[in-house]
Parts: C-alpha cells; sequence; structure tokens
C-alpha cells in the first residue's frame, strides 16, 4: 500500500507532500491502534492499517503489545503534520473504551464510525459548498465557517431539502452515539477541506500547464 509512502517527503514546499488520502488513513491507523492496545489484540491482520503502517515505518513492537508504538507514533504524525490537538485523540480514545470493549464490538464500532464520518463530509460539502471556494489565505475565516456550520448541524432540526433533514439528523444521531463533540467534528472537518483544497488548486495548477 503506497498511501503514506509520500508522507514525510521533505522538500522545499510545506506540506507539498500531505493529502487528504494520507490524513484519513493516518487516523484509521490512530483508531486501529488504540483498539488493538485496549484489547490486547495480537493478530495483526485484524488491524490491515495498522500493519501496514507498521511495515511502512518499520516500527518495532513496544513490550509485547501491539498497538501501542503504533499508537504513539501516529499521534504524534498527525499532531506535527496536520496540527491535531491533543483533545482530538482524547476523545477517540474515550470514545473507543466505551464502545470496544470486546473484539466482537470492533466491527461495528469501525462501520458505525465510517458511517459517522461519511455523512459528515457529505452534509457539510452540500452545506459549504461557495465557501470552499474561498482563498486558502483566508484560514481564519474558513475555520470559523467550518465551527459555524457544525454547530448548526448538531442543533438545528428542521432543515429545508429533505435530504440534508434526514442526513443531519443521522449525523446528530452518530455524533450522539459515538461521544464526540462538535470541537472533535470541526477540527476533522476543517483538516479534510483544507487538504482537499489544496489537492484541486495543485491539479488545476497541472492542467493549466
Amino acid at each position: 500500500m503506497g498511501i503514506f509512502t509520500n508522507l514525510f517527503k521533505k522538500n522545499t514546499e510545506e506540506n507539498s507532500s500531505k493529502n487528504v488520502e494520507d490524513f484519513v488513513s493516518l487516523t484509521r491507523v490512530y483508531f486501529q491502534s488504540v483498539i488493538a492496545a485496549n484489547l490486547g489484540i495480537t493478530n495483526i491482520r485484524f488491524v490491515p492499517d495498522v500493519a501496514n503502517f507498521k511495515r511502512l515505518f518499520k516500527i518495532p513492537t513496544q513490550g509485547g503489545r501491539l498497538g501501542q508504538a503504533e499508537k504513539t507514533a501516529s499521534k504524534k504524525m498527525l499532531m506535527q503534520d496536520y496540527g491535531l490537538s491533543e483533545n482530538f485523540f482524547k476523545e477517540i480514545d474515550s470514545s473507543v473504551k466505551k464502545h470496544c470493549r470486546t473484539q466482537n464490538d470492533v466491527q461495528s464500532y469501525l462501520f458505525m464510525y465510517q458511517g459517522f464520518s461519511n455523512d459528515l463530509m457529505m452534509l457539510m460539502g452540500n452545506l459549504m459548498q461557495w465557501k470552499f471556494r474561498m482563498p486558502s489565505i483566508f484560514k481564519g475565516a474558513l475555520r470559523t465557517m467550518t465551527e459555524k456550520t457544525v454547530h448548526e448541524v448538531c442543533t438545528k432540526t428542521v432543515w429545508k431539502k429533505d435530504d440534508v433533514h434526514k442526513t443531519a439528523a443521522s449525523v446528530r444521531q452518530y455524533k450522539e452515539r459515538l461521544g464526540y463533540s462538535e470541537q472533535w467534528m470541526t477540527e476533522y472537518v476543517y483538516n479534510i477541506v483544507m487538504l482537499a483544497k489544496k489537492e484541486a488548486g495543485k491539479k488545476k495548477e497541472e492542467t493549466e500547464k
């Protein structure tokens, strides 16, 4: 799997090798590492993203416990390269601890999280279309708009469009079940938006050449 291969490639353009796929994949590695460490999972095939990450970065197993070293390494990468806060990881830790008490809980939890992530990004894309076209230099304004839109999704119960109404209701249900805050959702969405904007800008430049 080559999704991490350019993650730490240093060159003159800051953040040039970072993209949405790397960010989402690293987040999955962190999730799976927490699950493996908490439940004492020993079969690495049970956490495929951790297996790929471990192999690519040659991370030795810490204290004979799968997931411990991988959790620390993926967290460090996400904080250094994407500026994620300590609270972002604390909320993942808390959510996983609450919902994944046995190995039988893991697949349903990850399935639920995937549904939450997909619905959240689809809804935010729908609600923030014109705002996404703002130049990346207005980072502060875009962050504030993302925060405001996430708050509306979490508190506004009636929407004019049926599809938006249904998806917003679904996101709120996922949020309550998984235990994530508006702050966590804002941080997650904002990072994906900024990375997607950079990718779109690169593609445009390449097309114009």
